[in-house]
């Protein structure tokens, strides 16, 4: 197979028009043909992921790289960390395998910290010899983010363990320490942490990367960082990535690392740094077997219209066409349903809180394309001895159901959500997925945890109860782990926006992404105040704290 276009070359920074020679899969041949040809297509590598759960597109890996390919992506560097959290080894063992069944490039890492914290229920352990044993599979290319940076700090045997080996194996290790500034980050490098995905401050992100650490620019459907680090790329090219961490199916829909590489662009970045962020730097730290458009290596390229309009022509792959125009050409494949989920259905009376005499409400304040929350205070409502949920002034109940075994509901309330009716519930809940639930009464919080656990896995949304006593609900199932689907990602894609939908305009909420910040409810090394099924945690003290004060 022969390809012609503007070939654009990172590495001496050229674009000359030329043909490619492909033969098994590999480029066998580039022919300089002349200079650049602005009227032809532009030859470009293929764009890479460098941090991204799978499991929070709720879609398999076959199924999020269909819809991936469409975008220009060719590879990610993916975490399991989130069905690590429910099925263990077996659960990356399941990735694995599901990845291989289609030619995208899937370098999964270990989970480094399963469970999270000892401060919540998770379904699985993955101890050092798990580790061990992870580290020296093939498709096992990096030591994934870890989060427990106090035990790094403090030297906890079993994390230094963990960093042992992956130095041993000679892998990378990923970092996860949202605003560890100075001596702190320096001591979290020092040990081997080489990425950080959690910067939210160019600030922050300015001492870590002049630190020497790789720092990757974030934008998810909840966590949205670029704006704030982008202007680190023009003074550190070789030590910036591009990342989404997390990304909901109707987010893919529109695009993915294709859209921070236009982002960057229109803010007058040099096109040769865009696209080392989004290309180069991810292959060679990771050490990916992808592509870079040289003779010899693997034909991962995309075909784009122009550098400025970056429309995406044609994505290969091995030299397969996986993409065209718009449309994949991966095939839409059924995969194996794996889960772990033990609870029993609940009753409204399980989430009520009983009124304290005096005192504050310890409130949780989410906010909107950020994974930190707000601690806040305020004069609880009660009624007939209770403290319930106030929409008026946007104070709602939220509690986390443990889906591994039957147990009270944790409760607590949280604050900037803004519905006004209803509730909704999911079985997405960082980091050890549990049920998270939030709503205006104990009814509709009920019916929403329900529907989640009947299915054992989903989510759910559920309007309040209307004069006919009816209530209104939608529901996307998750079956794969309570975290994912093997339907149709395109189909998914739609239900997705339909409940998204529905929760903004028929329950009232005021978040870009409802679902996907209430995944992140639960998660607990993220400060500052976040609820576990075993209670309300201050992420800041990392201890838990009474709801009021």
């Amino acid at each position: 197979m022969q390809v012609s276009g503007n070939l654009l070359n990172l590495f001496d920074r050229t674009i000359r028009f030329s043909q490619l020679t492909i033969e098994q899969g590999r480029i066998h041949q580039i022919d300089e043909l002349g200079p650049e040809q602005p009227e032809k297509p532009y030859l470009l590598p293929g764009f890479v992921d460098a941090h991204v759960h799978i499991e929070s597109s709720l879609l398999t890996p076959a199924q999020f790289a269909r819809m991936a390919v469409v975008h220009g992506t060719v590879s990610t560097v993916s975490d399991p960390h989130e069905i690590g959290n429910v099925l263990g080894v077996e659960g990356v063992e399941y990735m694995i395998a599901d990845g291989k069944r289609v030619p995208f490039k899937f370098c999964f890492g270990v989970p480094s910290c399963v469970p999270a914290t000892p401060f919540e229920t998770a379904g699985a352990t993955i101890g050092v010899r798990d580790v061990r044993r992870l580290l020296g599979l093939k498709e096992i290319g990096y030591l994934a983010e870890m989060m427990n940076f106090p035990g790094v700090l403090q030297q906890d045997p079993d994390v230094m363990a963990k960093i042992a080996l992956a130095k041993a194996f000679n892998k990378p290790i990923d970092g996860h320490a949202p605003g560890l500034r100075d001596n702190d980050a320096q001591q979290y490098i020092d040990a081997g942490m080489t990425t950080d995905h959690e910067c939210f401050t160019y600030e922050e992100g300015l001492d870590k990367v002049q630190r020497g650490m790789n720092i990757l620019i974030r934008e998810g459907s909840a966590a949205k960082n670029f704006e704030a680090l982008i202007p680190l790329l023009s003074g550190f090219p070789e030590k910036i990535m591009f990342c989404s961490d997390d990304k909901h199916p109707d987010s893919l829909l529109e695009g993915h690392i294709n859209q921070l590489v236009k982002r960057a662009l229109a803010k007058g970045h040099d096109a040769f740094d865009v696209l080392r962020a989004a290309c180069l730097n991810p292959v060679l730290h990771y050490r990916l077997p992808v592509g870079l458009l040289r003779e010899g290596d693997p034909a991962d390229f995309i075909v784009v219209d122009s550098i400025s309009a970056l429309t995406i022509l044609k994505t290969c792959i091995n030299g397969e066409i996986v993409a065209e125009n718009g449309v994949s050409k991966l095939p839409d494949l059924r995969s194996e349903h794996v889960n772990l989920f033990n609870c029993q259905p609940k009753k409204p009376v399980d989430f009520e809180v009983l009124a304290e005499s005096g005192g504050q409400l310890q409130v949780i304040e989410c906010l909107d394309g950020q994974l930190i929350t707000n601690k806040l205070t305020s004069a609880p409502k009660r009624v007939d001895n209770r403290i319930v949920s106030d929409p008026a002034r946007d104070i709602l109940k939220i509690t986390v159901v443990n889906r591994y075994r039957d147990s009270a509901p944790a409760v607590a309330f949280i604050k900037n959500v803004g519905l006004t009716t209803g509730a909704i519930a999911s079985s997405v809940g960082h980091d050890s997925h549990n049920i998270v639930a939030v709503g205006c009464d104990d009814e509709s919080i009920a019916q929403a945890v329900n529907l989640v656990i009947e299915a054992k896995g989903g989510l759910s949304a559920v309007a309040g109860q209307t004069e006919t006593g009816a209530n209104d609900s939608q529901f996307i199932p998750l079956p794969i782990a309570g975290l994912m689907t093997d339907a149709d990602g395109y189909t998914v894609a739609e239900q997705y926006t339909a409940i998204d939908r529905f929760v903004k305009n028929e329950l009232g909420s005021t978040l870009t992404s409802p679902f996907m910040t209430l995944s992140f409810m639960a998660l607990l090394v993220i400060p500052s105040l976040k609820l576990s099924d075993k209670g309300l945690f201050d992420g800041e003290n990392f201890r838990f704290t009474p709801i009021v004060i």
